[in-house]
């Protein structure tokens, strides 16, 4: 299947895509970053808005159409929800380790199942109530690592902008399933960009003009927040590509994607040399066997 391939690939570039913005986010000012990253992306696929409108792109994967307001407003939408999830998720992983952060995020396909369930009718069978319960689980299990580095799950703020990250996160997959019904995978990713790169830079004028503290941070230059665009465009594209074919499943493409954690993880543990990994590596052993559950229910 297609799209399943595709899912598992966009979970490797995700997990590449996840290390680099923790780097790019090291002692950096949280706002430039995520500014930078939405003009980068915009750049990378506003192209082929101006090469469809020329003529030069006349077909295929790479075609945009042009559509009516309505679908504008639509997309404009879906910009807002992911500017959202990213906002929250920017600051929460600066704080925050990445062998914290990304199993929380991990559980996002949970959140998505159970929206699925109440939007579209589906059902949960045994092996994905199993998977519901042990991603669950694993975030308690979890939080025991989080104390042993003075990490409080019930009070740090960091880790409730890492769940509303996630919560948002889960509203747009589930808004993209409803889109993609409809459009083409480069109408959405093209258009989605350059209204979000609009709302973060309204954001970023505003903060510098009447927060101090905003101003007062700095900001540090790094490759690696080009290549947060770049692994995030090549990501979203595959993405996007399986939920448009007829057969995809919504929960089962996030849950592959929440597959990333593996590749971060190992990141954190070899590049950037966390703490509590042994502990850690449990935690998420139990996500990746309650994911393995929501697939085994899925297929």
């Amino acid at each position: 299947m297609m799209w399943v391939a595709l899912a598992f690939i966009s979970a490797a570039l995700l997990g590449c895509y996840d290390f680099f913005k923790k780097v790019s986010l090291k002692d950096n000012s949280v706002i430039a970053v995520l500014f930078l990253n939405t003009l980068f992306s915009t750049l990378l696929f506003s192209p082929f808005i101006i090469l469809s409108r020329m003529g030069v792109i006349t077909g295929g994967d790479l075609y945009v159409p042009t559509v009516d307001l309505n679908t504008h407003l639509l997309l404009f939408l879906k910009a807002a929800i992911v500017l959202a999830s990213w906002l929250f998720g920017y600051v929460g992983i600066k704080h925050l380790p990445i062998t914290i952060v990304s199993p929380i995020q991990a559980t996002r396909p949970v959140i998505v199942l159970v929206g699925a369930m109440v939007m579209f009718g589906e059902t949960l069978n045994p092996y994905q109530w199993i998977g519901v319960v042990l991603a669950i689980l694993s975030v308690f299990l979890l939080s025991r690592s989080g104390r042993r580095e003075g990490i409080c799950f019930t009070s740090n703020k960091w880790v409730a902008f890492i769940a509303l990250a996630a919560i948002f996160g889960a509203v747009s997959s589930l808004y993209d399933r409803f889109l993609m019904r409809s459009l083409e995978p480069v109408l959405v990713q093209s258009w989605f960009n350059i209204y979000q790169c609009l709302l973060m830079g309204i954001i970023a004028l505003f903060l510098n003009a009447f927060s101090p503290a905003q101003r007062a941070r700095k900001f540090k230059w790094r490759w690696s927040i080009l290549l947060i665009s770049l692994f995030l465009g090549a990501a979203d594209f595959c993405y996007y590509s399986a939920l448009a074919q007829d057969e995809a499943l919504i929960a089962v493409v996030s849950m592959i994607r929440r597959g990333s954690v593996v590749v971060s993880f190992v990141f954190g543990a070899l590049l950037l040399h966390e703490k509590n990994l042994k502990s850690k590596a449990i935690d998420l052993a139990l996500i990746i066997l309650g994911l393995f559950f929501l697939y085994l229910g899925s297929i």
